[in-house]
C-alpha cells in the first residue's frame, strides 16, 4: 500500500470520526434509521434533543427547531423509532415535563390504519395551561425588563445630576475636599519627614537610652530570677508562724507576759509594789538623813508623805 493511499485513508477516517463526534454531541445517531416527522407551534418552548414520548415512554427526540417567516410559527422536526407505528392523523402535543424538567412533545395516536410515513407533517396542540404559562412568562419578562430599564434610567439621571451638581453636596465639591485632604496629608507627611531628618541624632540617642534601660531591666529581672526567693519566703513564713505562736500564747495567758496580761491579781500586786516603791523613793527624797545615818543612832520615825494636791 502506497503512502498516498494511507494518507487518504487517515484523512477520511478523521473526517468520519469528526462527523460522528459532532453528531453525537448534537444528540444525533448517524447509524439510526428513525423516521423524521414535522409539526409546528405558535411559540418556541422546546430545546434540541427534547424527548418525544408515547404514553410516558421515550420513542424519539427533537432534531431541529426553525422559525417559519411565512407563517410566523415555530417549525419542529423530530425523529421517532421506525419500529413504532402510529396513524398520520395522530396529534403531536406540547406539554411540560415538570418544574425543572423543561418541555417535551408526546404523540397522541388514533385508531386509524393509515400509518404516518417518513417526512409527514402532523397536526399539533398545546397542553392546557401551558400557553397561558408561556404568555405570562413573556409578559412577566417584558414587565420586569421595563421596570429594570426605568430603574436604570432613574439611576443614570441621579448620577448625572450628582456629577453636574456644583453645590457642597455635589461630586465636584467632594473631589475638591478630597484633594484638600490629600494635600494636607502630604504636607503633614513632609513635616514629619523633615522633623525626623532634623532630630535624627536625638532620636538615635533616645533609642540607645531606651535600649540600655531595657538591658538594665533585663539584668534586674535575671538577678531576681536567680535569687533564692523561695528560701527567703520560706524563712519569712517560718518567722511569722513563730510570732503567731508567741502571740497565741500571750492571748492564752502563757508565760510572764501572758500571765501579766491575763492574771488580774498579779497585775494588782505589780501595781501595789510600784506604788510602794514610789512612796519609798519620795520618802528618801524628803528625808535622806533617815536612810544615811552615819554617827547618829537615833531612829527617825517614818512619816507618811503628804500627797500634794494638783
Amino acid at each position: 500500500m502506497s503512502r498516498e493511499i494511507k494518507t487518504a485513508i487517515l484523512v477520511i477516517g478523521a473526517i468520519a470520526l469528526f462527523l460522528f463526534g459532532f453528531s453525537y454531541l448534537k444528540g444525533q445517531d448517524l447509524f439510526s434509521s428513525d423516521n423524521v416527522f414535522y409539526t409546528e407551534f405558535d411559540y418556541n418552548a422546546l430545546t434540541l434533543s427534547a424527548p418525544v414520548t408515547i404514553k410516558g415512554n421515550k420513542v424519539g427526540k427533537v432534531e431541529a427547531i426553525t422559525y417559519d417567516f411565512e407563517t410566523g410559527k415555530t417549525r419542529v422536526s423530530f425523529s421517532v423509532d421506525n419500529r413504532f407505528k402510529f396513524s398520520k392523523n395522530s396529534t403531536i402535543k406540547l406539554y411540560e415535563l415538570g418544574l425543572m424538567g423543561g418541555n417535551a412533545i408526546t404523540i397522541i395516536p388514533t385508531q386509524d390504519s393509515d400509518f404516518a410515513q417518513n417526512q409527514d407533517f402532523l397536526k399539533s396542540e398545546v397542553e392546557e395551561g401551558l400557553v397561558k404559562s408561556l404568555t405570562s412568562n413573556f409578559s412577566g419578562l417584558s414587565t420586569g425588563l421595563d421596570l429594570t430599564l426605568k430603574k436604570a434610567d432613574t439611576l443614570l439621571t441621579g448620577l448625572n445630576m450628582f456629577v453636574k451638581d456644583d453645590s457642597e453636596k455635589g461630586l465636584k465639591s467632594a473631589i475638591a475636599e478630597l484633594n484638600k485632604t490629600l494635600k494636607s496629608f502630604r504636607d503633614l507627611s513632609q513635616s514629619i519627614n523633615n522633623l525626623i531628618a532634623k532630630d535624627n541624632s536625638k532620636l538615635n540617642l533616645m533609642l540607645s537610652e531606651f535600649e540600655e534601660t531595657a538591658k538594665s531591666f533585663k539584668g534586674l529581672s535575671d538577678s531576681l530570677q536567680q535569687a533564692n526567693l523561695g528560701q527567703t519566703i520560706a524563712g519569712l513564713d517560718k518567722t511569722l508562724n513563730k510570732l503567731n505562736g508567741v502571740l497565741t500564747g500571750i492571748e492564752e495567758g502563757k508565760g510572764t507576759i501572758g500571765k501579766l496580761m491575763k492574771d488580774e491579781k498579779l497585775y494588782d500586786n505589780f501595781e501595789a509594789a510600784a506604788k510602794e516603791l514610789e512612796e519609798l523613793l519620795q520618802d528618801i527624797k524628803l528625808h535622806p538623813k533617815r536612810y544615811f545615818r552615819v554617827l547618829s543612832k537615833k531612829e527617825i520615825p517614818y512619816e507618811k508623805p503628804v500627797t500634794e494636791k494638783k
